[in-house]
């Protein structure tokens, strides 16, 4: 079992599907973990079922207040080991209907806003001498999706960054990864049409939507010191969806 006690590390996106799975993995494995959202009463309800997380309501969108929410988090925790940039948007709609703010709003949470929290979580790791960052990106961010250009674009956005990222802290003994889910059984995939879904199911070679907790296995193992000679590269979660 990997064992990340005394390992002090953030989860975006905590009150989703995904952020819950990851949240209890590292929960079982010993890490200080603190839970973040914008869903109070979903952050209530994890605290009340892991005793020993700390949880921190923020809009990662605030973007002006990043850098104090980082320090509010770090000082909650006692340090920063790790941060899981698992927070995100979507807001569909085919191009040419698209609004100026439909594609705004999802280039700023998803890909403005992970960097902004990665460059100030890396300003922190700087003075550790160590850290790790886990990008969540998305399986259609490298093959394009219809009505998804604006998330799309944040998604492959993401992992470009995340390279970037990784060669110029790799000597600081920073790792930079990336984790790109495949169509996963959340309460996003269920309200898909049946008849849709069925067509998404059959395109992929395990025949059936992947688990949040395919996902939170993955955070796991690039947030221990098993992946410690991995840097810059994407973690595909897809059964088979999408082979890079």
């Amino acid at each position: 079992m990997i064992d990340l006690k005394n390992k002090n590390i953030i989860v975006t996106g905590a009150s989703g599907g995904i952020g819950n799975s990851i949240v209890e993995k590292l929960n079982e494995c010993g890490a200080n973990i603190l839970a973040s959202g914008t869903r109070m009463e979903k952050l209530e309800e994890l605290k009340n079922k892991y005793k020993n997380i700390k949880i921190l309501k923020f809009d990662i969108s605030q973007i002006d207040k990043i850098e104090k929410f980082i320090e509010n988090a770090s000082q909650e925790l006692g340090g920063l080991d790790c941060l899981i940039n698992n927070a995100g948007i979507t807001q569909d709609n085919l191009a040419i209907r698209m609004s100026v703010e439909e594609w705004k709003n999802v280039i700023d949470i998803n890909l403005n806003s992970t960097f902004f929290m990665s460059k100030f979580a890396i300003k922190k790791m700087i003075k550790n001498k160590k850290g790790k960052i886990v990008n969540i990106t998305s399986v259609v961010g490298h093959t394009g999706n219809v009505g998804q250009s604006n998330y799309t674009a944040s998604k492959a956005g993401i992992v470009a960054m995340s390279k970037s990222l990784a060669i110029e802290y790799a000597k600081k003994n920073i790792n930079i990864n990336c984790i790109s889910p495949g169509f996963i059984n959340t309460a996003m995939t269920k309200k898909i049409d049946e008849k849709f879904k069925e067509v998404i199911i059959s395109k992929i070679p395990s025949a059936r939507l992947g688990e949040p907790e395919d996902i939170a296995n993955a955070v796991l193992f690039l947030s221990s010191s098993q992946s410690d000679y991995i840097n810059g590269e994407t973690l595909h979660v897809n059964g088979g969806m999408y082979m890079a």
